[in-house]
Parts: C-alpha cells; structure tokens; sequence
C-alpha cells in the first residue's frame, strides 16, 4: 500500500484508490481488516481526519465495514463492486471519447479494432 500521494487529486481520494487498488490485487482480502485512520495518518504524515475522509468514501460504497472496536474490514464482494464501477468508468472516460474522436476523423469500429489488435 505504500504507494506516493502526488498533487494531482485530492488526498483521501487517493486514500480511497489505494486501498481499491490493493483490493483488487489481492493483497486486502474479503474479511481483512485495512490500516487504521491512524495507521494511515502516520504512513503518509497526514492528517488522520484526511484519512478518515478516504475511508469514509469507501464504507459509503460498501467497499469497507466498521467492526466495532476492532476497526474497519473488506466487505465481502468488494472486489466485484470496484471492477464493475471501474469498468462503467473506463468505458465512460476512454471508450466513449475513443469512438467520438474515431468518428470525427472517419474511422469505424472495424478500423479501431484492427488498430488496436495490431498494437499487441
């Protein structure tokens, strides 16, 4: 998880993509419990309430839940709900503008296809 926060997005949104991101790797498992806001806090020298904010973001999605006492944990299918928001995101960022660009400059879809298999 010790990964360089940067200045091109807000800090508990890196937080948050994080710990998505270790989701998805497999190093946070189902039922695993994740770093503290603390934990965090004094990882990256920031302020425990920014980390909280980064935490927050993802009990909101269900990605994470509190255990009392004991701290916060994966949600069991979180995984499958960060792949299939991520997915609906690639497609709205990066496929959508890809086609609208392709159109613009007179390709189709067979066309883009076939530049994109030649890229292997």
């Amino acid at each position: 998880m010790l990964e360089n926060l940067n200045q091109e997005k807000s800090i508990y949104v890196q937080i948050s993509e994080m710990i998505e991101t270790d989701i998805l790797r497999g190093i946070l498992l189902e039922e695993e419990r994740v770093p503290s806001t603390n934990e965090l806090a004094k990882l990256y020298a920031i302020n425990p309430a920014t980390a909280a904010k980064g935490i927050n973001i993802l009990v909101d999605e269900e990605i994470l839940y509190k255990k009392r006492g004991i701290g916060m944990f994966v949600s069991t299918g979180a995984k499958e709900k960060i792949l299939a928001r991520r997915r609906s995101e690639f497609y709205e960022n990066y496929i959508k503008t890809l086609l609208k660009e392709a159109e613009s400059i007179g390709l189709n879809r067979e066309q883009i296809i076939e530049m994109i298999q030649s890229s292997k």
